[in-house]
């Protein structure tokens, strides 16, 4: 890979560093969070199928009932993915990033298959979608932060980025399926549902099929004492020597990091009961806390940017100027999402950080926000209604500034706090920070679904005078509040943060005789790797 799209580097990196090893671990992770995305494209289309009413008996339902029933299916998952997030706590602990992988992709695939092969049975239905939640929670708790601690600080951003490229993608995967069979199957089969569905699974076999490449993260053997191993990973990630001073530090870093965690909050034990009882003083510590109230108002304003309400009202407009098709439009703009997300992810986002592209993005999506606001409030545009020219003109207007929404929203707070949130905690609270995010994506999530059809109903065009305004506020949060990570190692967090550990004089630069020491004990234990 080029260096203009690298961070600087926290110290002289060898070139061996940047290897495919590295990338493919981000990318096999990243299958999992495809299906993530793929999940939020296709089900509303698949519920509402011929085949798929007549199969689970909502034929015979009132209005009301089918309403409730696609209500029900679209929270289970929800649930699913809440509970999801914070069950794995356990699992990323006491097994590790590896084996939570492992599980989360199983009981998504389990869900998967339940959601495929049933017929007249709408229990299994409900069953599938809990626990393709469960399992899809799991993997965004874990992905972010396992991803993180595998990689090179200069190329972290980028690596963690996989996650949100491969959201947009599995989106716009979704949509494109469900256009097809709309299109050009007969909606009367069974066929007609039981593809889109069947489709989930195949980046949950790509994710298990990518499982032998995946070795379990350095920090969190270090963390349980298990040097030999996190040293042999190290070497194999970085494809360096196991003896090689770059290797040296990484696990020097970590462990001093480790070392003072203890020393503050455990009294110098491992034992699960010491972290809990640790982690949770360590958490509302001045200059930790704040990193927790971070996370959950970072996903405030992701879902509170009008993402959401862009899609709801985009087909209004789009029929209104004479785009008969309009679906198909929306999947142009779900295309020009997953584009950007992929460009910038990929290629900018280490070179520009995490603070001015999350304000440059909110400001753009709020002009955007603010004249949709003004356009639907003079031309009041109508599905199929013949619209005057300046109208006509205004509503092309509008498509523009939707389609700008997707480029420019592709490369601020849409992925932004995955990547921020995994990168800013301890390892001794990672455990926690994951399924926390999981859980706030989630929560936030609920309430704005649950929100926006009532907001419509009394704001009718206000609805964009507020989300836009809620994106200025958001840039200003930004502003004053995310601080800049790029390039930065994981453990130097704590000095961004103002976080002091009390009763040490930790400091996040390695001396050059711990340094020294450091190579001595990775040098006694290269016999044993």
């Amino acid at each position: 890979m080029t260096g203009f799209s690298r961070a600087k580097e926290d110290r002289p990196t060898p070139p061996e560093v940047y290897n495919w090893r590295v990338y493919a671990v981000a990318l096999t992770v990243a299958m999992g969070i495809m299906a993530y995305g793929y999940d939020s494209a296709f089900i509303g289309t698949t519920i509402t199928l011929t085949s798929f009413k007549r199969d689970f008996g909502l034929v015979n339902m009132s209005k009301a009932e089918q309403n409730d029933v696609s209500s029900n299916l679209t929270s289970i998952y929800s649930a699913g993915g809440f509970f999801g997030a914070l069950f794995m706590f356990f699992s990323l602990e006491l097994l590790g990033r590896r084996m939570t992988v492992v599980i989360s992709d199983a009981i998504f695939t389990l869900g998967c298959i339940l959601c495929t092969v049933p017929k007249n049975q709408l229990g299994l239905i409900y069953a599938g979608r809990l626990l393709s939640g469960l399992g899809v929670g799991g993997l965004a708790a874990v992905a972010p932060i396992y991803v993180a601690e595998m990689s090179p600080p200069a190329i972290r951003g980028r690596l963690t980025g996989f996650f949100e490229s491969s959201y947009q993608i599995g989106a716009v995967i979704g949509f494109w399926i469900n256009y097809g069979i709309v299109h050009n199957l007969d909606e009367t089969k069974s066929m007609a549902w039981r593809i889109p569905m069947g489709v989930q699974l195949i980046p949950a076999g790509l994710l298990a099929m990518g499982i032998p490449l995946l070795r379990e993260s350095p920090v969190w053997l270090l963390k349980k004492g298990r040097d030999e191993q996190a040293i042999k990973v190290y070497s194999y990630i970085r494809k360096l020597p196991a003896d090689h001073v770059y290797i040296a530090q990484d696990v020097a870093y970590v462990k001093g990091q480790i070392m003072h965690e203890r020393a503050v909050t455990t009294g110098g034990s491992s034992s699960f009961g010491a972290f809990l009882k640790g982690a949770g003083k360590e958490a509302f510590m001045k200059g930790m806390r704040n990193r927790f109230a971070l996370v959950f108002i970072m996903f405030m304003w992701q879902a509170w940017s009008g993402a959401a309400a862009i899609n709801y009202y985009s087909p209004t407009i789009f029929t209104s100027i004479g785009l008969t098709d309009y679906t198909l439009w929306t999947g142009i703009y779900g295309v020009i999402k997953a584009a950007g997300s992929v460009i910038f992810f990929t290629w900018f986002i280490d070179k520009f950080g995490r603070k001015w592209p999350w304000i440059v993005s909110s400001v753009l999506c709020a002009l955007c926000q603010y004249y949709l606001a003004g356009y639907i409030a003079l031309a009041n545009p109508q599905p199929n209604v013949p619209q005057s020219s300046s109208s006509i003109a205004g509503g092309k207007g509008a498509t523009a500034f939707i389609m700008i929404f997707g480029a420019t929203w592709s490369f601020g707070a849409n992925g932004l706090p995955w990547i921020i949130s995994a990168e800013i905690f301890p390892s001794s609270l990672r455990s926690i920070s994951g399924p926390w995010a999981g859980m706030s994506v989630w929560l936030w999530t609920y309430v704005v679904t649950k929100a926006l059809p009532s907001m419509y109903t009394s704001m009718t065009y206000g609805v964009y005078i507020f989300f836009a305004t809620m994106l200025i506020l958001a840039a200003v949060y930004a502003f004053f509040f995310i601080k800049e990570t790029k390039g930065l190692r994981m453990d130097q967090m704590d000095e961004l943060f103002g976080f002091v550990r009390p009763g040490t004089d930790y400091s996040t630069k390695l001396d050059e005789r711990e340094l020294q020491e450091e190579q001595k004990h990775v040098a006694q234990q290269i016999d044993k790797v």
